[in-house]
């Protein structure tokens, strides 16, 4: 069966994104390169980005992986305020999805604090301090 792996864009601050998921989340990068790391004939990244993210991964679970990367100056930025897909968590316990929510959420926006809800699970969401928006979701059933 398929997987979804969720793959975000930063305007140059993946390293410093993925270092506070790492935090959160434990692990290691099973992956991290840099712009530089990949040179090619008609890269688009400048000197200055060459130590900019490329690609990075952060298993998380089993099955899953967070990836990302910088954008390059050439393709314009991110607007941080856009409504983006969100990525959502399942969490095994209330317990974990009280620890995910709160620590993800630091320095953020909480949208919906987390909850009860009317569907019956235990469910939150916020957009984290990097814009990045999180759904936080324990069902008991």
């Amino acid at each position: 069966m398929a997987k979804i792996n969720p793959y975000i864009h930063f305007n140059g601050n993946a390293e410093e994104a993925f270092s506070f998921y790492k935090s959160v989340f434990g692990g290691d990068f099973s992956m991290v390169m840099r712009f530089k790391d990949m040179t090619f004939e008609g890269s688009i990244a400048t000197e200055d980005e060459a130590n900019k993210i490329m690609h990075i991964a952060l298993p998380i679970g089993n099955h899953s992986l967070l990836m990302g990367s910088d954008s390059p100056a050439a393709l314009g930025t991110h607007n941080l305020n856009e409504t983006r897909s969100k990525i959502s968590i399942s969490a095994e316990s209330k317990d974990e999805a009280d620890r995910l929510f709160h620590c993800l959420s630091a320095g953020g926006q909480i949208e919906m604090p987390i909850a009860e809800s009317p569907w019956g699970s235990y469910f939150g969401m916020f957009r984290d301090k990097f814009g990045i928006e999180w759904m936080v979701d324990f069902d008991p059933r």
